[in-house]
């Protein structure tokens, strides 16, 4: 892909790549383990998230994943609202995976939707993707529903994938086509 792609705007947010003055909060939000409940690992140490996304950011040549920071497009102040991720999932099938979290306080807004939406437009008009593929936890309700919400469809349920909460879960596999969303 030529040039990066600084925001992708929606009717009612704005998603804005990440950049070294967004570090504090991808810190705070990718180390919170409220936040990411569903998820099997998460990460305590904010030095090490801290240089993961240094490396993401410093990424020139064919980017492997864009992160971008989640704002309500008419605040003002661009405050924070969550964070929104893709990253290639096969390049040779020309398959990408997309994740989202939203603070708490802004869930049952459509937040969520609107920016996995947007991940997808991404996806399929800027980067060329065949197939966009979403992930989660089969006792996260909220992500499967909001991944049938914007047409992706559940393909397989992966049994007793993810060792969660002491105990092995199934893990939900979630696809949407090019040609299905366009």
């Amino acid at each position: 892909m030529e040039g990066i792609i600084i925001e992708l705007a929606g009717a009612n947010l704005l998603l804005s790549m990440v950049s070294i003055k967004d570090l504090d909060f991808v810190c705070r939000i990718e180390c919170d383990r409220n936040l990411w409940y569903f998820e099997e690992y998460v990460e305590s140490d904010k030095n090490v998230v801290r240089e993961e996304y240094i490396q993401k950011i410093e990424e020139k040549e064919k980017p492997t994943s864009y992160d971008f920071i989640v704002t309500v497009a008419s605040d003002k102040n661009k405050a924070p609202i969550g964070l929104a991720q893709i990253w290639i999932s096969s390049e040779y099938r020309k398959s990408w995976e997309i994740g989202f979290a939203i603070l708490p306080e802004y869930r049952g807004k459509g937040y969520g939707r609107e920016a996995a939406k947007l991940l997808l437009q991404f996806a399929f008009k800027k980067l060329d993707a065949h197939k966009v593929v979403g992930m989660c936890n089969s006792n996260n309700i909220s992500s499967a529903v909001l991944m049938e919400h914007i047409g992706m469809r559940r393909e397989a349920i992966f049994k007793e994938e993810l060792f969660w909460q002491n105990k092995w879960v199934d893990q939900y596999y979630f696809s949407i086509l090019k040609k299905e969303f366009l």
